[in-house]
């Protein structure tokens, strides 16, 4: 039986085209010794799109309601055989040398992540194309992080053994259940960033992007905060955060690899 060196957990939910680009990004990767779990969250199927990429190892569960994208990542945790786990939004993408360059990167370390490229997209005929993007990387000293948090969880990869230790990710503060993640990973083990623009996250202004609900988000914030005794804290997103004056003593140099320009081939017709 295949058993590989890194677990990759997808949560779906109604994303056909964008989960089947980053199936595309997958197939891509230099570095292959993986297994892919996604967690369709009671959308529509996606048989279909997995059966399109047949070199991937995949794992598909698929639950019969919905109980948002926290309870599905808990879901796949049961499931992974992997030493290393990466996580991954079903609508951001890596870059084709992300995995190798983090499985290089995790040998002194518990958990790295690294820098992303903010990109907006358009639609068209049901493709993404991608329209700006903005470089995210700044520098991660923990008391920053206790007041933003710039911690992208997806392309983030880790031991899986830290869940022996702090349990699985927290529902109850369901927005910011990456925030959480993050803290009382870095609270117990070490963490770092790797300063190099190798995933694509999607935050189109057309869309559902739930980090741009803000105000749904207040009662989530407020239970982190009283969690972590991290005080009063704002609402925002990324591309809000990037408008902070406190921001700009944190910005940090990453390496660019993007075009701006080049998506991947998928193979879905529709």
């Amino acid at each position: 039986m295949f058993q590989p060196t890194v677990s990759i957990i997808v949560t779906t939910y109604n994303r056909r085209y964008e989960l089947a680009e980053l199936f595309a990004s997958l197939a891509a990767q230099t570095y292959q010794d993986f297994e892919v779990i996604i967690v369709n969250d009671a959308g529509e199927p996606v048989e279909d799109v997995v059966a399109l990429y047949p070199e991937l190892s995949c794992h598909l569960i698929h639950l019969t309601e919905n109980h948002y994208h926290v309870y599905a990542r808990n879901c796949a945790l049961k499931h992974v055989r992997g030493k290393f786990i990466l996580l991954m939004d079903d609508d951001d993408l890596l870059l084709p040398t992300h995995l190798e360059v983090m499985t290089a990167e995790l040998q002194d370390s518990d958990l790295v992540y690294s820098d992303v490229e903010i990109v907006n997209y358009r639609e068209s005929h049901g493709h993404r194309i991608p329209v700006s993007h903005q470089l995210f990387a700044y520098h991660g000293e923990l008391t920053d992080m206790r007041k933003f948090s710039t911690f992208v969880p997806s392309g983030s990869l880790y031991r899986a053994t830290i869940h022996q230790e702090i349990g699985d990710f927290d529902e109850a503060v369901r927005n910011y259940w990456d925030w959480d993640f993050f803290l009382r990973t870095a609270e117990r083990f070490h963490v770092k960033r790797v300063p190099i623009a190798s995933v694509l996250y999607a935050f189109s202004e057309e869309g559902n992007n739930q980090s741009k609900q803000t105000d749904r988000m207040r009662n989530y914030l407020d239970r982190l905060s009283a969690k972590h005794n991290l005080g009063e804290l704002p609402t925002m997103n990324f591309r809000l955060l990037l408008e902070e004056p406190e921001m700009k003593r944190r910005q940090a140099w990453s390496k660019r690899i993007w075009d701006g320009e080049s998506m991947p081939e998928t193979r879905l017709k529709e």
